[in-house]
């Protein structure tokens, strides 16, 4: 502390300073813990029923998006979210609302167990430890949490309801003409009634094997284990959903190389639900780019199903484009694709020219190698617009079911087997992946659709396809069928209508969205409550052995390889624990104590997070999921939220299509099985911005300390060599991160929370920068000293009427910020609050009713000296819990406003009127203007547009 700084706090020792700030804030934390002032009641009278009062408020549910304890702890950007989200909850209480607001952990995940490996630590000895440092650094914050609701998704207690709500969706199926999912059971009793037939290749339901049985469901069941293509990481040692999978074919975490392998896994059956998770993003209010989102990840495409004869088989496509099946001239196979091989001549036939076989000897070696070369490849870079197209011919020919023409069958990785059928018919002519295609092995083209410019119809002199939606189709004309002369849209229809009546197809819908894998080879997860007998059979636990909690295991990691190694096969953590993998069970099947193998994978991360909203309603219910009345009172539908859900979710805009698809598929099934009244979890998504931060690097690109770096005549400095300087992330690796104990410990929380309120728009990105946080550090000593005497610490307010001046400012700053807090603006709340604050500052004495409104303006963004102020303001009570000014409508209206007279487009004059003047009279005004009528000079008036209060334009003829 320097000199200067001591003598001013000699002078003033009852200045708010940081030593000050940090006072009233612990003390004023320590009271909202003992008093539970944030916590809301639920309806009824179970663990945290109460206040029937409180209860009959109008509720809110605000929810931030799931923290993740790490290691590092927060930085100054972390809490951005998180001071959002108190703030309105604040401003939510004090209008009278009985608010649901808290906080728990997003737990488990591969850095604990990444770290466990590298140390030895167990992984939740090292979480609890982190979630105890994030809970301090929150807690400094002055966060309005629910402490009572907090939990962590590795709480045995916790996971019990995840692995229960598998359970259910294990146990489910669903009924696509009801269009719900339904429990499996009813299925059984349909195949055993002979109310539905079993699939095609089974006998009847009487008389299947229990094995039969069982894969019979298992394509039915909406959580199922099969043999898929995955995403495998040999140096992970783990399989990957699609989505943590990068653009370049690397893992997100390790920046491993990543490989396709067929491995048995668990899916979920999210498939079933794309129409739903498609028609409902209409009723909730979600920022377009997120539903945009969504949308294009589910891909939702109208077309037609087609058969094309191969040999004794039959491929099948899916088109869009079913109206060009004419100038279908070849076919494509992923090199996935099951038919693959059974198409496969022993040897080339005739008229197989050398750049379609690759220079192989036979159709089995060429196919075998370019399967080879195509594993290589992420999904990304094979559908990656490459220039050089590559393929290999089958050696089979397919017919065209509409022109009856032989067409070659060739593999190429641009088709992937998880989209679609993994087969398509190429339109060369009209598709412009298939054109290169085309181009490149000299196959046929045909022009189907007339072109609207002069190109022809020959498309061998074509530089690319032609491809129109609004044009006539040509050249398409079969037994049967005729398509010459209609509009793309006739012919769809007209082509889908012929392929039905001859039943070689028919018109579908198909999407992107693929069933979401669900299994990984780690230890830190969820446990499958699954077993297996010694047929393999799986079988669900019974729900008195949840949670089957994890086992203690010597080695964390799963067996990782070369990360090249394509050929390795996983091995779980889990695994090596022989004792608890082989156990002896009574299921209450009635079959007795039985040998099982228990399911070896675990959960994904997001598991615990797909369902976490309805854990904060009702934390302590060990007997049901959700108490059915308290999820209806805090989640259930109502006016203006069809599908019910949580009031506000705050959250990065990253998870659009992980977590928020997820989540929204696990309420739709628990939805369907009656378990809750909510359709939806989150009924108001709004994404924050990022806090970024000034990276420095030297010569050799390597991030320097931040904090040491100087700037110098417009340059920057570290330790005497020149650095650059970019806006970027802010992070330990950058070097560049600020921590909020810092800005606390030198400014206090409440000005770290108005400075990132007051930075710019909550849903913009903007850059952090220290020495700006002094201002909001200004405001509070202001409003502190326009309440409290700096010398000798009394309050100084009078009990006078304010002036006129005063009430205006006073009033129009409430009406501003209630509309702004309501609204999420934040920042220009704060300029409002700033502005009125200078204007009470000009006065000699600041009346009572001001500052008290002032007082109570500030509460939500600034909390600690709120609270302090309106007790030292007379009041026994919290200001949590006051209530939020309202201001009188007579001053926040002006008694004139400026009206600006125009003509000829030019400002001639301004007049000062009342907001409620007539037009006719302030035209009048306006035309009697010494200046308009100089400028008008004597002409004649053509028309005057008079925009009352505050425009009149007078236009002369």
């Amino acid at each position: 502390m320097s000199e200067k700084t001591t003598a001013a706090e000699t002078a003033a020792p009852h200045r708010y300073t940081a030593a000050l700030a940090a006072d009233i804030e612990a003390r004023w934390q320590d009271f909202w813990e003992k008093q539970g002032v944030y916590e809301a009641p639920n309806p009824g009278e179970g663990d945290l029923g109460g206040d029937p009062e409180q209860v009959a408020k109008p509720k809110k549910f605000i929810m931030d998006m799931f923290p993740y304890p790490s290691g590092a702890g927060l930085h100054v950007g972390h809490p951005l979210g998180y001071i959002a989200t108190d703030v309105f909850a604040r401003f939510l209480r004090m209008t009278g609302h009985n608010v649901l607001h808290a906080l728990g952990f997003d737990a488990f995940g591969l850095p604990a167990e990444q770290y466990a490996v590298q140390t030895g630590t167990h992984p939740r000895t090292s979480t609890e430890s982190n979630m105890g440092q994030m809970r301090a650094q929150l807690r400094r914050l002055g966060l309005g949490h629910d402490q009572r609701r907090s939990f962590a998704t590795i709480d045995p207690d916790y996971y019990h309801w995840t692995q229960w709500i598998f359970l259910q969706i294990f146990n489910a199926w669903y009924d696509t003409e009801a269009d719900r999912a339904r429990p499996i059971s009813e299925l059984v009793e349909q195949f055993a009634s002979g109310e539905r037939g079993t699939p095609d290749g089974f006998g009847p339901w009487g008389e299947l094997s229990d094995r039969e049985r069982a894969e019979v469901l298992s394509e039915y069941r909406l959580a199922y284990a099969s043999d898929a293509p995955v995403n495998w990481s040999p140096g992970l040692g783990t399989v990957l959903a699609n989505e943590e999978v990068t653009a370049e074919g690397r893992s997100e975490r390790g920046n491993f190389p990543v490989f396709k392998a067929r491995l048995r896994q668990w899916n979920m059956r999210i498939t079933a639900y794309a129409d739903r998770l498609l028609r409902d993003l209409d009723a909730l209010d979600w920022p377009e780019a997120i539903k945009l989102q969504q949308r294009n990840w589910i891909g939702r495409s109208e077309g037609a199903r087609i058969d094309f004869p191969v040999g004794g088989d039959k491929v099948e496509v899916f088109t869009t484009r079913q109206d060009t099946l004419f100038g279908a001239t070849y076919m494509v196979l992923a090199p996935e694709h099951p038919l693959v091989d059974s198409v496969v001549p022993d040897a080339w036939p005739q008229g197989a020219r050398p750049e379609w076989t690759g220079g192989h000897a036979t159709p089995a070696e060429a196919v075998s190698a370019y399967r080879a070369q195509a594993e290589a490849k992420s999904d990304v870079e094979r559908q990656a617009e490459a220039k050089d197209k590559t393929g290999v011919f089958t050696g089979a020919y397919a017919r065209n079911p509409a022109s009856g023409e032989r067409v070659p069958v060739f593999i190429a990785d641009y088709v992937l087997m998880g989209y679609g059928t993994g087969a398509i018919m190429a339109v060369p002519a009209h598709d412009t992946r298939d054109f290169a295609f085309a181009r490149a092995f000299e196959l046929p083209m045909r022009c189907v659709v007339e072109p609207s410019d002069d190109r022809g119809l020959d498309p061998a002199a074509w530089d690319d396809a032609f491809v129109s939606y609004d044009a006539r189709i040509v050249n398409s004309s079969g037994e049967g069928v005729s398509l010459d002369g209609l509009t793309v849209a006739e012919a769809k229809e007209r082509m889908t209508r012929w392929l039905e009546e001859r039943g070689i197809g028919e018109g579908t819908v198909n999407f992107r969205l693929r069933d979401w894998l669900f299994s990984r080879q780690r230890y830190w997860g969820e446990p499958f409550p699954i077993v297996y007998d010694e047929e393999g059979i799986a079988h669900a636990l019974p729900e008195s052995m949840l949670p089957l909690e994890l086992p203690e295991v010597e080695d964390y990691s799963p067996r990782t390889f070369d990360p090249d190694d394509a050929e390795a096969q996983p091995e779980t953590p889990l695994s090596r624990n022989e004792e608890w993998v082989d156990v002896t069970l009574d299921l209450g099947d009635g079959k007795g104590p039985r040998r099982f193998r228990r399911e070896t994978n675990t959960m994904p991360n997001w598991a615990g997070s797909c369902w976490y909203e309805l854990r904060y309603l009702d934390p302590y219910n060990s007997e049901k999921l959700v108490d059915p009345d308290v999820e209806r009172y805090w989640m259930g539908p109502r006016e203006g939220q069809p599908t019910g859900g949580v009031d506000l979710y705050v959250g990065g805009a990253e998870h659009a299509v992980l977590h928020l698809l997820y989540a929204r598929f696990w309420s739709k099934v628990l939805y369907d099985l009656g378990h809750i009244s909510s359709a939806e979890p989150f009924h108001k998504l709004y994404n924050q911005g990022m806090i970024q931060a000034y990276v420095y690097r030297d010569a050799r690109g390597i991030a320097v300390p931040a904090a040491e770096v100087e700037e110098r005549d417009g340059a920057y400095w570290y330790r005497g060599e020149k650095v650059t300087r970019l806006l970027g992330k802010m992070g330990k690796s950058l070097k560049n991160a600020v921590t909020p104990d810092e800005i606390c410990a030198e400014y206090g929380a409440d000005t770290l929370r108005l400075y990132e309120m007051a930075m710019g728009p909550l849903d913009v990105s903007r850059p952090w920068d220290t020495r700006a946080v002094v201002g909001q550090y200004r405001l509070l000593q202001r409003l502190w000293r326009n309440v409290v005497d700096e010398t000798t610490g009394e309050v100084t307010v009078v009990d006078t009427e304010p002036d006129e001046d005063t009430l205006r400012a006073l009033h129009k700053a409430v009406d501003g910020v209630r509309q702004d807090m309501a609204g999420l603006r934040f920042n220009t709340a704060i300029a409002k609050i700033t502005e009125l604050n200078n204007h009470v500052t000009k006065g000699r004495e600041v009346p009572r009713s001001v500052a008290e409104r002032m007082v109570l303006l500030i509460a939500p963004l600034a909390p600690h000296v709120a609270e302090e102020l309106w007790r030292r303001l007379g009041h026994d009570t919290t200001v949590v819990h006051a209530d939020f000014p309202v201001a009188d409508p007579a001053y926040v209206v002006d008694e004139t406003v400026t009206c600006v007279v125009q003509v000829k487009g030019k400002v001639r004059a301004r007049l000062e009127v009342p907001p409620s003047i007539p037009e006719g009279e302030l035209e009048e005004r306006a035309l009697a203007e010494p200046a308009v009528v100089a400028a008008l000079d004597g002409a004649d008036i053509r028309k005057v547009i008079v925009r009352a209060p505050k425009l009149v334009n007078v236009v002369p003829a």
